[in-house]
């Protein structure tokens, strides 16, 4: 069974740092590096919002709002990537999830960003 769960979530004021991370569990290396993986948010009531992405080679995108905040890596080897976030700000606070597209209906429990003073 497939499986992510993200970590590294937690309140933070204004200008703050978190580092995100995800593990993968139930995906075969070959098929972890098959894809790109990605960041995405949610806050309640609104859609889902892809944040930053990044290919196996480690090509990166972000959504203009984080761009030169936000860094996405991976961790092939291990099957994780992480999401370093800094200057963080309110409109940053959602859930934060991970997912790998071939696996597009699995969602893992999130991890909570608030940012607040």
């Amino acid at each position: 069974q497939v499986r992510f769960v993200e970590s590294g979530g937690g309140l933070v004021v204004p200008g703050g740092s978190l580092r995100l991370s995800c593990a993968t569990s139930g995906i075969i290396t070959s098929v972890f590096n098959s894809n790109a993986m990605a960041w995405h948010r949610q806050v309640p009531g609104k859609q889902r919002e892809l944040v930053a992405s990044i290919t196996v080679r480690g090509t990166t995108n972000y959504v203009d709002s984080v761009k030169g905040r936000f860094t996405v890596s991976r961790d092939n080897a291990r099957k994780r990537i992480f999401l370093q976030m800094n200057d963080l700000k309110p409109e940053d606070t959602a859930v934060y999830y991970c997912n790998h597209p071939n696996y597009p209906h699995t969602w893992g429990q999130g991890t909570q960003v608030t940012v607040s003073s």
